[in-house]
């Protein structure tokens, strides 16, 4: 039976198709993936569904009757909840007082939260509702998150990638819940760049490539390789993993480094140690909010520390050195917001190139040799293959993927001794992500000393060398890729192994 039907949906902007002519249908009580690179049209569609976003043509059809979605309101009075991969939540106030806001109706707090506490035992969604938001980890917060659609009662849940920050144990957790809810009669658009996850737990896939739909297949008879081939329409690439010497001597050394958080939200760092040597690879895993980003800042330069050695780059001491004088040393840096921290919004590419690379050859008596960034920015986006309209484009204007493409290019450039870098394919398609996470590689087998922060297991133990796990602002052994478990990295991800007991506790 048929819940939620598309016909024709089309969408368009000045310089784009994002929908052209989609056909869907969503069947009552399945979980139906929604599967595209960046750019194919999956978030238009999304939108329109959830009336953040109106179709320029077509019609939308609920439980077979023509419906007008006008709004986000309009979408939930029907019973259409959404889920976004960046959680839209408060910090400073409680989880009943978050999902209280997000509420079209008028409820006290004592009744709210003993619906909560109702929903939450049903789900095995487990959560306090009387904590402060920042109390809870990332997989707590998305339970509140899908707690606060399920108060709702919705007919179809919309969740986009709802497992890029949980570990593998949460990630199953999380599995069964929705199939409990899709054998209650809830319908769920499951949109993923992970296809074994899609194989294992979708009943059905569309795919769509370029705004239009290629194909409705069954995920369970088909493999990785097959989606991927119908969502990029060739072969998808793969890693080539180059055996190199890796140097005896360590390129960037942490030596019992130690911080207090900025403000209550963050994460103390406690006693972490670490060694990356030029010609591998090492991967940082953990589940986000466990110190990671306090960790990025603290080797990046953004925030100084007051003992000289607790950092070391080619064995000179930089915890005291600002970003600029690390470059000087041979750091290079791609953080994970791409815009704002990797590059400034309303500056050409060729400014954003000139952020990093001012000192190489770049200024005459103090003043920018313009002509000369134009042709080193055109040969990175030449290089890497970044779609735009030349050096002159407005970095906003890029697409997600053809933006990190360009970030990775510009920092590659620089020829780095040692580069750090977060969350490197975070929302990328196959062919991005495949494309930078070789980048990677390649720059390591040259001799470069490569860090990488991700929330993406498969990803640390398709590239790394060694794997370490953050949890609490405590850092574990390293591993090597050869030993590597995944379930151990995952208890490890939720805690299991560290010396004390923080908040941050998996799904």
């Amino acid at each position: 039976m048929s819940l939620l039907e598309l016909r024709g949906i089309t969408k368009r902007y000045p310089a784009v198709v994002a929908n052209d002519d989609i056909h869907l249908n969503v069947e009552a009580g399945t979980i139906h993936a929604i599967l595209g690179e960046n750019g194919a049209g999956k978030s238009t569609l999304m939108k329109i569904i959830y009336g953040a976003t109106t179709a320029d043509e077509g019609q939308i059809y609920w439980h077979g009757n023509p419906v007008r979605i006008s709004s986000p309101s309009a979408a939930r009075q029907l019973g259409i909840g959404m889920v976004y991969q960046h959680f839209s939540l408060f910090e400073s106030i409680t989880v009943a007082e978050n999902i209280a806001i997000a509420l079209d109706r008028k409820l006290d707090l004592e009744s709210l939260s003993a619906e909560i506490n109702l929903i939450s035992e049903k789900y095995n969604l487990l959560v306090e509702p009387d904590r402060l938001l920042y109390h809870l980890s990332v997989g707590e917060r998305q339970r509140v998150e899908i707690i606060r659609c399920l108060i709702q009662n919705p007919k179809l849940l919309i969740l986009d990638e709802p497992t890029s920050v949980l570990t593998p144990q949460a990630i199953q957790g999380l599995f069964v819940t929705l199939k409990q809810l899709a054998s209650e009669g809830c319908s769920i658009l499951y949109i993923s760049h992970k296809l074994e996850e899609v194989i294992q737990i979708c009943d059905s896939a569309t795919v769509l490539r370029g705004g239009k739909v290629v194909d409705t297949i069954l995920p369970s008879a088909t493999t990785t390789g097959e989606l991927a081939h119908l969502m990029i329409g060739t072969q998808p690439p793969t890693t080539q993993r180059q055996h190199v010497k890796i140097n005896s001597s360590s390129t960037l050394e942490v030596c019992q480094l130690s911080a207090a958080a900025e403000d209550h939200f963050g994460s103390d760092i406690r006693d972490v140690s670490l060694t990356v040597r030029g010609g591998e690879i090492v991967g940082i895993a953990g589940v986000s909010g466990n110190g990671q980003a306090e960790l990025f800042k603290l080797l990046s330069g953004e925030k100084i520390h007051s003992e000289p050695d607790t950092i070391r780059i080619n064995n000179v001491g930089v915890s005291r050195l600002n970003a600029n004088g690390r470059r000087h040393l041979g750091l290079a840096c791609i953080p994970e917001e791409r815009l704002g921290r990797g590059a400034a919004a309303g500056f050409s590419l060729r400014d954003n190139f000139c952020l990093t690379h001012h000192g190489r050859n770049l200024l005459r008596y103090g003043f920018i040799k313009y002509k000369e960034a134009d042709r080193r920015t055109s040969q990175v986006i030449d290089r890497f293959s970044v779609l735009c309209d030349g050096p002159h484009a407005a970095a906003e204007s890029l697409s997600g993927g053809n933006l990190q493409r360009f970030i990775v290019g510009r920092e590659i450039e620089l020829n780095p001794t040692v580069l750090i870098v977060s969350q490197p394919t975070w929302g990328l398609d196959v062919a991005a992500a495949a494309f930078i996470r070789q980048t990677l590689i390649d720059l390591s087998r040259a001799g470069s000393a490569v860090l990488v922060f991700s929330e993406e297991l498969e990803e640390l133990l398709e590239i790394c060398d060694q794997i370490v796990v953050m949890y609490g602002g405590q850092m574990s052994q390293p591993v090597s890729r050869s030993d590597a478990d995944i379930e151990q990295i995952g208890l490890l991800m939720a805690g299991e192994g560290f010396s004390f007991q923080t908040t941050a506790q998996g799904y």
